[in-house]
């Protein structure tokens, strides 16, 4: 145990050194952002975050972990012809999985655009550790366990009827190890899937959502994941509440491709990173470092499937989700161009258009 809280120490020192060398390099850039923040934004009065809902409810996934759901009905009186499908077929139910270190906010203009038309039914949740949704206690999250969560989800607020399933990053890992573990529910229950800045392969080289400090230094963290978690999770906490400036200036850095994004949508992100505690980082480590679900591909091959990735994405590259395409040669990909790797929040309605082009496809 003394070993590994000086491995811990050692790690959360070298972090520490890391973010004063970055700290350093961006003063000059942290004054511009002090300014930029005075300058109004096309999101400055947006009510990011919460939205409306018909229901909410806690999924349980029988391991010990408790799941936030929010599920929005289509509204009365709307004609639903768009996406009758065949005669007296039921409409499609859609469940949204989010990405690491976010929420369900993260679908914030999507569920705002489909709230509007009213013509289907949504189910948002939080993934285990994340937004309102319980963690872990012990060990570490695996994408198994992910696939399990959305599984209990699906079984308690979709019980029948068509399900198109969308996921952004860590969500669309989820989605195809859902493919993987259950995939009896593909082109029977889930009829069509929408993948988001995602990738089915080993990320190794990639920082998969991470900030700058903790993706470089993730290796060291994984050996003290199991014992030595605590001790190194208060460091970086520490470190992130006080370098607020700094994480902002990160996620914009690696969120987002335009060049002047809008400092509300980049704060909007940066709160939900902030939100995820490091303790939750590390125990995510290990299984979205060794992801691969290239297999699991084949199950995505009975449905129509949607790729959409930002061209700017420096966390999950647009060469990942062309390889997704390139496995699944029938699947659609669209690139958003200045756009980074929350697509879905910086080019809110470019995505929903491609959205609402698939929806009509997959129930013509």
């Amino acid at each position: 145990m003394a070993r590994a809280a000086r491995r811990a120490g050692l790690v959360g020192a070298v972090i520490g050194a890391a973010a004063a060398g970055v700290a350093a390099g961006v003063a000059a850039e942290r004054a511009l952002v002090r300014r930029g923040r005075e300058v109004g934004d096309p999101y400055e009065l947006e009510r990011l975050g919460d939205q409306p809902f018909d229901e909410s409810l806690t999924v349980s996934t029988g391991d010990g972990i408790d799941l936030y759901v929010e599920i929005v009905d289509p509204a009365d009186g709307v004609d639903l012809e768009p996406f009758a499908g065949p005669i007296d077929a039921p409409e499609p139910t859609l469940v949204f999985a989010h990405g690491f270190c976010l929420d369900m906010g993260t679908f914030y203009f999507q569920r705002q655009y489909l709230t509007r038309r009213g013509d289907l039914r949504m189910v948002f949740y939080d993934q285990p550790g994340h937004g309102r949704s319980s963690k872990v206690t012990q060990g570490e999250y695996t994408l198994e366990g992910l696939a399990h969560a959305l599984y209990q989800v699906l079984g308690d607020t979709v019980p029948d009827g068509p399900i198109i399933l969308v996921g952004h990053s860590m969500g669309g890992m989820t989605i195809m190890a859902l493919a993987e573990r259950y995939p009896e529910l593909f082109g029977d229950r889930v009829a069509g899937a929408v993948l988001i800045s995602t990738s089915a392969g080993r990320l190794e080289a990639t920082r998969i959502g991470l900030p700058e400090i903790v993706g470089r230094f993730a290796r060291p963290l994984l050996p003290v994941v199991n014992g030595a978690t605590r001790v190194t999770s208060s460091v970086v906490d520490r470190a992130r509440r006080a370098s607020s400036d700094l994480a902002w200036l990160l996620t914009r850095r690696y969120g987002f491709g335009t060049a002047r994004p809008s400092h509300a949508l980049v704060s909007f992100v940066e709160r939900m990173n902030s939100r995820t505690s490091t303790e939750t980082v590390a125990r995510y480590l290990r299984t979205l470092y060794t992801h691969a679900r290239y297999p699991a591909l084949d199950a995505l091959r009975t449905i129509p499937v949607l790729v959409i990735c930002g061209e700017r994405d420096q966390i999950t590259p647009l060469a990942l989700s062309a390889e997704i395409c390139r496995r699944l040669p029938d699947a659609e990909l669209v690139t958003v161009p200045n756009s980074g790797h929350v697509v879905l929040l910086e080019h809110g309605a470019e995505v929903n258009e491609a959205l609402a082009r698939f929806l009509a496809k997959v129930y013509p």
